[in-house]
């Protein structure tokens, strides 16, 4: 598990005009939470932050504030604006040695899907999986090898078994599979209606003149 430092400036309860302004500077206002522990409010640079939330791994975060001890933390939940999609808050929960805590983990395909080849699409639904496990478990990611799936095979949750991480998402949901590329069929039913739509309409000439 890669660990990464990061320092972050204490901050107050501020009002909302306060929050875009210091957002409008460049700053993230975000906060640390954990058991038993008062939470820790903070703004941190944004170009710090981006190497955290867009990735495809999972990080432990040592959360410097003020230059005091470390807090070891992940990082839990993102806020992003809905029109910019910049990054306006940031979460981090924190972790104790020997204390189960719940994370998403990023899900990896590897290796090439046989069902492609076959002419098939590879569909990615879950790109993150929620887990449980302890902090010395957590893995950068799930890799899920895909090379012997064919047209129509699926990897769901109920078919993945991870040594000491318990997965959380519903046993049926779908992680990936090949499908049917839409309209693949569709220049031969084409040409059987092209072929059986004159004969419709002959007939119902027939009708007319014998009437």
């Amino acid at each position: 598990m890669l660990e990464i430092s990061l320092n972050v400036s204490a901050r107050e309860i501020s009002t909302k005009g306060t929050l875009n302004q210091k957002r409008k500077g460049g700053s993230v206002p975000g906060i640390y939470y954990a058991k038993g522990q008062e939470p820790v409010r903070f703004f941190v640079p944004v170009n710090s932050i981006n190497p955290l939330v867009f990735t495809s791994e999972t990080h432990i975060v040592n959360l410097v504030v003020d230059g005091k001890e470390p807090l070891r933390c992940i990082l839990k939940n993102v806020q992003f604006d809905p029109v910019t999609d910049k990054v306006i808050h940031i979460d981090f929960q924190g972790i104790t040695v020997g204390q189960v805590i719940q994370l998403q983990v990023p899900v990896m395909l590897k290796g090439n899907a046989a069902g492609v080849r076959e002419g098939g699409l590879l569909q990615h639904y879950l790109h993150k999986l929620d887990i449980e496990c302890l902090p010395r478990h957590i893995p950068q990611h799930i890799d899920i090898d895909v090379t012997d799936l064919h047209i129509g095979d699926a990897v769901h949750v109920r078919d993945l078994s991870l040594e000491n991480i318990k997965i959380l998402n519903a046993p049926d949901a779908s992680i990936t599979a090949v499908t049917h590329i839409r309209g693949t069929e569709t220049p031969e039913a084409s040409a059987e209606e092209q072929i059986s739509e004159p004969e419709v309409i002959a007939k119902g000439k027939s009708a007319e003149e014998e009437d």
